[in-house]
């Protein structure tokens, strides 16, 4: 399956890279190796050593290059060959790896896969994680599924399974009856449930000290594609209003590993009004997690395996009104993936026209 290239995925926390080791991970279906300078620039390179093909991962750090654990061949932060020490020390033009852009933004660190042309103006805005936004962050979330990247976007927009999968932490029973809007917004997509006077969810009681009260709620989904999210979801007083505590921005971001793997990244930022105690916030992230690694991951792991390698669209899934959302994405993919190809399929029939 091919991925969509031109665009930003989240490689891993900026934390996670440093200047005195190698970091390492398989992005759209690519092995990619990042360090930093001793400036703390970050740098991926192409995971592979052009000589005999092994990672560089397994090498060192020298100043700020890396030198191949198997013959000591030196690549600079262009991924050029800067040193060969064998015989005269002569370096073959082809003596070289690739070099992704990479940016440090929301304290992620985004990497650029596609052409050349790249703009880190069109990294989503996750502001609300920067120190400067004033909101109580949780930051830090990462969990490796074992399924296709689409099936976790479409499990995020689509709420109405935490009614059955969240019951008593994320969703209550009268959540099935949610109200539903579906709108898009240039490539974006949102998708948002009002569920008036209901029991309240675990995680909410604790945000909102409602004390088991009925609570009206939201979940508003926005999703900028390929496979980033952000999730404004809350409680409320039935008939009242949005006060400055008891709902929370949810940061949830997908970048494909391979076809049937996914790596997700997962924040939070509640605003100041929240009144948490250390130990109910530490609970607060115990929770979600609890969510995201026990209750979905299992399921979104057994559905690709249900899978296996056949087309979506192919087993003819049966499709409800709560799929809306999830329809709209796979076909706003589908358009940019043929958009995407569209310019190198037209190269290649320019090359075969004989000339005249």
């Amino acid at each position: 399956m091919p991925f969509i290239r031109n665009a930003w995925y989240v490689a891993c926390w900026s934390s996670q890279v440093n200047s005195e080791s190698l970091f390492h991970r398989r992005l759209l279906d690519e092995p990619v190796v990042f360090y930093r300078k001793q400036n703390g620039e970050a740098v991926a390179l192409q995971d592979r050593c052009p000589h005999r093909f092994i990672p560089l991962h397994l090498g060192k750090l020298r100043n700020d290059a890396i030198e191949c654990a198997y013959h000591g061949l030196q690549f600079d932060c262009s991924g050029k060959c800067v040193k060969n020490p064998h015989g005269e020390g002569k370096v073959p033009a082809a003596a070289k790896v690739r070099a992704y852009p990479v940016a440090d933004k929301h304290g992620m660190l985004w990497i650029w896969m596609g052409d050349e042309s790249h703009d880190a103006a069109l990294i989503p805005d996750y502001g609300v994680l920067d120190q400067e936004a004033g909101y109580l962050t949780s930051t830090g979330g990462y969990i490796h599924i074992k399924s296709n990247y689409e099936l976790m976007a479409e499990n995020l927009l689509d709420l109405s399974h935490i009614t059955y999968l969240h019951d008593g932490l994320l969703g209550s029973p009268e959540q099935v009856g949610a109200d539903q809007v579906v709108r898009e917004d240039g490539n974006t997509i949102h998708c948002d449930r009002w569920m008036p006077n209901i029991t309240v969810p675990g995680i909410f009681d604790m945000l909102y000290k409602r004390d088991g009260k009925p609570v009206d709620m939201w979940t508003n989904m926005q999703w900028v594609p390929p496979s980033c999210f952000r999730l404004d979801s809350g409680v409320q007083a039935p008939g009242g209003q949005r006060e400055d505590h008891g709902w929370y921005y949810g940061i949830h971001i997908l970048t494909p590993e391979t076809e049937t793997t996914t790596h997700y990244h997962f924040a939070a930022a509640l605003p100041s009004g929240t009144r948490l105690t250390p130990e109910e916030y530490a609970k607060f992230a115990d929770m979600r997690r609890y969510a995201f690694l026990e209750q979905d991951t299992p399921i979104l792991n057994a559905q690709q395996e249900a899978l296996g390698g056949a087309n979506f669209w192919d087993m003819k899934p049966v499709l409800l009104s709560i799929d809306a959302g999830p329809v709209k994405m796979r076909r706003a993919l589908e358009r940019m993936l043929k958009a995407e190809q569209q310019p190198k399929e037209e190269s290649r029939s320019e090359k075969l026209v004989p000339a005249t």
